[in-house]
């Protein structure tokens, strides 16, 4: 892959000609917190914000204290919170706390954008969250302020009265540069765990994701509207795409995405929202097991725009249901934009069962796909819509 300009990030270095990639290093401490009965927000968002620039604030057991509880948290610039080994970061499981101010989280409604997140970067450089420590999002536990309710629970009942639950995201990343996820566990999300929007810079390096496959919504990471993104020997099972890359705003573009494992999910999506453009997407070296989708590109005219240069190499899929997704009509939303997708390459891509669906009904021009590299058994079965296939 190529890029425009030198970027230096967390162990990773951009450049106008290649792409090096180190394991990102943990930065020094500025002070040291233990855990504690009770809950922890504001002692470890004075503590972030009183942190020298250049350094971290580190989380440690004590004795048998392994816990710490807290609501919205925000990372400054230049500073990181590093989860040390044993160590849980819980988000407290009450809705109010989350609360964006309108009095919704927690409730459904047409909007769904009524709670804070987790953990915040908004206008920031060079910061992270590092450590081989957990951040759990408590997703499957009873809201304290609200009776039988769990945020997955709510997910489901948005989806049988066709509305949008009031849920917080796990981590949410807009308009900022120089962002390192090392390390971490990220468990249970009551919504999407990374969301990475409108943003230059993202280094995800030896990252676990684990959330339930019947835990609605719970997308692993999306890039959404950005660029430079690189996400390495990382494992994520998830209840919806383990990643999705989408484009509304503006383009997403240069990301790399290698050595990484997929559990339970609906895969690496393209889409749905491709109307700003997506280019130069590499995937390299990425198995699946028990995946919904495998390598999905997905949208419709509502939402369909230029989707080029995408590679796909080295990819193994076991008990995959539907290894290959190229859907020009995705949810058959009605608009004007139709699909140009072109310059999308499979190499070394195989399964051992499933199917391939491929639905051009909404290109421009006649998909021309070449697929003789990919290595599917004859149980595979092709659905092939207004496309020619090579395979």
């Amino acid at each position: 892959m190529k890029f425009t300009k030198y970027i230096l990030m967390g162990g990773m270095l951009l450049c106008s000609s290649a792409l090096v990639v180190a394991m990102p290093t943990t930065p020094n401490r500025c002070t040291t917190l233990f855990a504690q009965n009770g809950e922890s927000t504001q002692l470890i968002q004075e503590s972030l914000d009183q942190c020298e620039k250049g350094k971290a604030v580190y989380l440690e057991s004590n004795n048998n204290q392994h816990f710490f509880i807290s609501g919205p948290i925000s990372i400054p610039s230049e500073r990181a919170l590093v989860i040390q080994s044993g160590v849980t970061l819980r988000a407290i499981n009450r809705a109010s706390a989350f609360d964006s101010g309108k009095y919704t989280c927690g409730t459904l409604d047409n909007h769904g954008n009524g709670c804070q997140p987790f953990i915040t970067f908004n206008h920031v450089k060079h910061s992270g969250l590092y450590g081989s420590g957990t951040i759990d999002g408590q997703g499957n536990l009873p809201l304290l302020d609200l009776a039988n309710t769990t945020w997955w629970s709510l997910a489901n009942d948005a989806k049988e009265k066709k509305l949008k639950q009031n849920n917080p995201r796990l981590i949410q990343i807009n308009h900022s540069q120089d962002i390192t996820l090392s390390n971490i566990h990220l468990i249970n999300s009551p919504n999407f765990h990374v969301v990475f929007k409108e943003s230059d810079g993202l280094m995800v390096w030896g990252i676990q994701i684990q959330t339930p496959s019947y835990a609605r919504n719970t997308d692993g990471i999306d890039p959404i509207s950005s660029k430079n993104v690189i996400v390495a020997y990382s494992q994520i099972s998830t209840g919806d795409d383990n990643i999705a890359i989408k484009a509304n705003t503006q383009s997403a573009q240069n990301m790399y995405f290698f050595h990484n494992i997929f559990g339970t999910g609906h895969g690496l999506s393209i889409g749905s929202e491709t109307n700003g453009g997506v280019f130069n997407i590499k995937v390299d070296d990425l198995a699946m097991d028990h995946t919904t989708n495998g390598l999905r590109i997905k949208s419709d005219q509502s939402a369909a725009g230029e989707v080029a240069n995408i590679s796909y190499n080295h990819v193994h899929m076991h008990d995959v249901k539907y290894p290959i997704v190229i859907d020009t009509v995705y949810e058959n939303k009605s608009g004007h934009n139709q699909a140009n997708w072109h310059n999308l390459t499979y190499n070394d891509i195989t399964a051992n069962t499933g199917t391939v669906l491929i639905d051009g009904s909404n290109a421009q021009t006649p998909f021309n796909l070449d697929m003789s590299q990919v290595r599917f058994p004859d149980n595979i079965i092709w659905k092939i819509i207004s496309a020619h296939v090579k395979h």
